[in-house]
């Protein structure tokens, strides 16, 4: 809470003296050496304060992309202005806001070689070392983001980034979460706290770029409905009151809590420039990457419940902790013909535990601790070239039990302004996260240790992607898993009625899996009216139904926008309709906050409609919706996970604002 009143003040403070820059623009991905080294003044004089223009407010993203802060509204705006801030296409939220997200489809390849703590239903609004952007501005600029929730909460994003120079910029932001929700014990609270800095020196040698990140998420656990055919699915108008419907049970809580050091530094021994043209020609750069960060994950719950079994202990307090330090040393090489060439070795230390060693009824024991190092090769490939743009990396683990390898490849083809093709190359292999090799808790049967049966799992992915602004966006990619990892309800453990969930293992499958996904984007606009759709096909071969998603998905939002009062206002309205077929939905677990294949209930198939109207005035972006609105006369059958519905109808409200000082 002290982070949060400390930067409203700092962005509140600064925005007294806002001015507004040109209107937003967007920049292509660009490297920092093909910029002129002419570094400019460190503080911009009073009479040249008119020609800043938002083309100078660069947002930088961990692989170095560059955009322009884009302060437009359009319907991919509508679509970000979320909980998490991005396209949720192929989600389906849980009824409160933050409490998690079931899958509508897949993107199985790995960012990381490295096993994780696990609990990844919590993990959604989890920022990791990828997500962190870092900036580069002529002048402070603050962005804040304000939404209602679901009962005595709101959501807001703030963040503010300044410079002392040109060369040195920093930022501080905090993301604070609370909703009620309409259920009971359903109560979701979180807060992203991040601050960074990036700085590059007068002659371009050395650069620096680093954040610190502390984040955790809080959840109350009611269990689902226990009466939902009665009190849900019936229409009572009793029970439309959802603080009437029965859950089952009011005292479990389970906690994510992370903090992060991350530096990345880099300086050229050297460098050599092209003639006057001030581009740079060749260069040998060394740089090290140090990354700290301390995890745990906490289920904690008053009293046992049969629901999940036998109880060892009460009350329930099961925790996993997980420290890790990555360093990695790498060397860069830069032609301008040859492209960029960069080697590095890589070191990872790991230190996952519980508290105390679990000795079994058949004389077994179960670990508390999983710890070691793993040493890794790699290397980095990129180059453009006309119309090509070419890029890959490659790692190798030379040491260790818990990593395998990672390749990516793209390459990418402008057949003009209008049309671009890309392909995709993956392939990884590593242990899975570490709360299937190890687990433990006061729920007997949720004690396990598998390190030395699981396999390392595999992903082999082809990706092609067209993008074109006359036939649309169209992606096909095909995935092939061996040994995939899940958990399950284990058919051998026999279990008391009533007791759904105390028999939920980790399981590996032995048999490959071939996943296909296609997606087609396409906007069509007609005057002022437009219709924008998003339509996903899926498809998995499998001998076992492990891997399920819906086999259609479909998103389709047609709308109006246009100038309004003079051109004082710009507004856009319209409904968007979300529909995907029904399948053997995930059941969620809140014990390992993990969501488990289940094949006892088919899900989906009902249409969900939202109704939104969005206004633009100078900086600020004004978001109204009414989401849900057909949920009380198109059947109580939506779902988002067995025994969890999506939410009622509802309308919030919320906006996008932008200081510049």
């Amino acid at each position: 809470m002290k982070y949060l009143l400390a930067l409203v003040f700092f962005c509140f403070a600064y925005s007294m003296f806002s001015q507004v820059p040109k209107a937003a623009r967007k920049e292509p991905d660009s490297l920092i050496r093909n910029k002129p080294k002419v570094a400019p003044k460190d503080v911009a004089r009073k009479d040249s304060v008119a020609e800043v223009t938002i083309k100078d407010y660069k947002i930088i993203s961990f692989s170095r992309d560059t955009t322009f802060l884009d302060t437009t509204l359009t319907i991919q705006k509508e679509y970000k202005y979320n909980y998490l801030r991005r396209d949720d296409f192929e989600l389906m939220p849980l009824s409160n806001i933050g409490q998690t997200y079931n899958l509508l489809g897949m993107d199985l390849d790995r960012s990381t070689m490295y096993p994780k703590i696990g609990a990844s239903a919590k993990h959604f609004n989890y920022w990791e070392v990828e997500d962190i952007n870092y900036y580069n501005v002529a002048t402070p600029m603050t962005d804040i983001l304000f939404k209602t929730t679901l009962e005595q909460g709101q959501l807001l994003d703030a963040m503010l980034t300044f410079n002392t120079s040109r060369r040195l910029n920093f930022s501080i932001g905090y993301k604070g979460h609370r909703s009620l929700g309409k259920y009971n014990s359903n109560q979701i609270r979180s807060g992203n706290f991040t601050t960074t800095t990036n700085y590059l020196t007068s002659n371009g040698r050395y650069a620096l770029r680093a954040h610190i990140a502390a984040q955790d998420i809080n959840s109350q656990e009611n269990g689902g409905l226990t009466e939902k055919v009665a009190q849900f699915e019936s229409g009572d108008s009793d029970f439309t009151d959802r603080a009437k419907v029965d859950v089952r049970f009011d005292d479990a809580d389970n906690k994510v809590l992370g903090k992060r050091y991350y530096l990345d530094h880099t300086y050229k021994l050297l460098r050599k420039t092209k003639d006057s043209s001030y581009l740079e020609k060749t260069s040998l750069t060394i740089g090290h990457v140090f990354n700290y960060e301390t995890k745990y994950y906490q289920y904690m719950q008053s009293s046992g419940d049969s629901y999940f079994g036998d109880v060892i202990l009460s009350p329930i307090n099961d925790k996993a902790n997980l420290k890790t330090t990555f360093n990695q040393l790498n060397l860069e090489f830069y032609n301008k013909t040859l492209g960029a060439l960069k080697g590095n070795i890589n070191f990872f230390d790991y230190n996952y535990f519980f508290n105390s060693v679990f000795f079994a009824e058949d004389g077994s024991v179960i670990e508390n601790q999983l710890k070691g190092n793993e040493v890794a090769l790699g290397a980095d490939y990129k180059k453009t070239v006309r119309g090509f743009s070419l890029s890959g990396s490659f790692k190798y683990n030379l040491s260790g039990n818990l990593s395998g390898n990672i390749f990516d490849a793209h390459v990418g083809y402008s057949l003009n302004e209008k049309n671009h093709l890309k392909f995709k190359v993956h392939s990884s292999s590593k242990m899975p996260d570490f709360n299937f090799l190890l687990y433990q808790s006061e729920y007997l049967n949720y004690n396990w240790q598998n390190t030395d049966t699981f396999k390392k799992e595999r992903v082999n992915s082809l990706e092609f992607t067209l993008d074109s602004d006359v036939f649309g966006n169209v992606s096909a990619k095909y995935t092939n898993l061996d040994n995939y990892t899940y958990f399950s309800i284990d058919p051998q453990i026999a279990v008391l009625e009533g007791a759904d969930q105390a028999a939920i293992k980790p399981f590996q499958e032995d048999a490959g899996i071939s996943y296909l996904k296609l997606k087609y984007k396409k906007e069509f606009r007609l005057g002022k009216f437009a219709l924008n759709n998003t339509v996903m096909y899926q498809s998995v071969s499998q001998e076992s139904n492990i891997l399920n998603v819906p086999q259609l998905v479909t998103r389709n939002t047609l709308y109006f926008s246009s100038d309004v009062f003079k051109k004082a206002m710009y507004l856009q309205t319209g409904v968007t309709l979300k529909y995907f077929t029904k399948y053997n939905m995930n059941g969620y677990n809140p014990v390992l906050g993990e969501f488990f294949v289940q094949e006892t209930e088919e899900l989906g198939g009902f249409p969900l409609l939202d109704f939104f109207i969005n206004a633009r005035i100078q900086q600020t972006r004004i978001f109204l919706k009414a989401e849900h609105f057909n949920s009380s006369f198109s059947g109580y059958n939506y779902y988002a996970a067995p025994n969890y519905p999506y939410r009622d109808f509802v309308i919030r409200f919320g906006l996008v604002w932008n200081f510049f000082s």
